[in-house]
């Protein structure tokens, strides 16, 4: 696995590309967010997303996928945003936040037959710019760490060290965090529900 330092206030773009190109190639890579660090793959690339459910112990046909996104126009082209929906993207994000959405048909076949697709949008210069460089959205899922050794969950050195065998490529963003993003079912948009407590609080 490479391992490669990308700091949020100074990003190197050329370390970008590298891993661009490992995701492009069907690749998996640990990144950095607002919350917890994430395994991400292309989201447009149907054997990497299984290749993420099965180190993740993912059922995609029961559990909600979560799609990282540049910007709320990047979203609009895989998920169904409404009036009412895009006005509480616009105040919670970029943010610690996952909106559950109805899903667009332009994700990809792993997708068919969901009809919702989680959207994030850090913020987190550096999963914002993966995103946005490769050119669409990146399927990311949380890390799994020992819930009694912390450090394992927000440690670079330790997440690398525990995924050196599985994953392609790390970017080391400095010290993660522990708590999740906060999760809203926004598919009826005029009443969402949190479905999970998080990093954020949500009060619509």
């Amino acid at each position: 696995m490479k391992l490669l330092k990308i700091y949020p206030d100074n990003i190197n773009d050329r370390h970008i590309a590298e891993v661009v190109e490992t995701l492009r190639g069907g690749g998996i890579v640990i990144y950095p967010t607002d919350s917890l660090y994430a395994i991400g793959c292309d989201a447009l690339n149907n054997s990497a997303i299984e290749r993420i459910c099965r180190l993740k112990g993912i059922n995609p046909a029961k559990e909600n996928l979560s799609v990282v996104c540049a910007d709320i126009s990047q979203a609009s082209e895989y998920a169904r945003i409404d009036n009412r929906a895009f006005s509480l993207l616009k105040r919670y994000l970029p943010g610690a936040c996952t909106f559950l959405l109805p899903a667009a048909t332009t994700l990809p076949k792993v997708f068919k037959g969901r009809k919702t697709v989680g959207v994030r949008i850090p913020d987190n210069a550096i999963a914002r710019r993966l995103a946005e460089a490769l050119g669409n959205p990146v399927l990311s899922t949380s890390i799994k760490w020992d819930r009694d050794a912390p450090d394992e969950g927000r440690d670079p050195e330790s997440i690398a060290l525990n995924y050196s065998g599985t994953v392609d490529c790390m970017i080391d963003g400095g010290e993660g965090a522990l708590i999740p993003s906060t999760v809203v079912d926004c598919t009826d948009s005029s009443a969402p529900v949190v479905t999970r407590d998080g990093a954020v609080r949500f009060d619509g």
